[in-house]
């Protein structure tokens, strides 16, 4: 099963967590033309090796965090928040064993 390191709560379970897609890709603007914000919605590269991703801890604070992995291997090789504030209302876990 493939381990998660989440900023605030620490290392937990991918069944805790929801896949949020590519964190590289760049949001068209509110101006562009259908076709940009089409390809933006519906047109997705399926990278092999190392790649970005935005996963957001559903089962846990709910923070969205950046995770670099192997698409390959599943290694992980880094974690990062997305933002550097928690949710609101939520409060850290991290350095409990649970």
């Amino acid at each position: 099963m493939l381990r998660i390191e989440c900023p605030w709560c620490g290392v937990r379970n991918e069944d805790e967590f929801s896949y949020g897609g590519d964190a590289t890709l760049e949001r068209p603007s509110d101006d562009d033309s259908i076709e940009a914000w089409s390809r933006f919605v519906h047109t997705r590269k399926n990278p092999a090796g190392k790649h970005t991703e935005h996963w957001q801890h559903v089962n846990g604070c709910r923070a969205w965090i950046v995770v670099e992995r192997n698409t390959l291997t599943h290694e992980i090789y880094s974690t990062a928040p997305a933002s550097p504030i928690l949710p609101a209302g939520k409060k850290s876990t991290r350095g409990l064993n649970t």
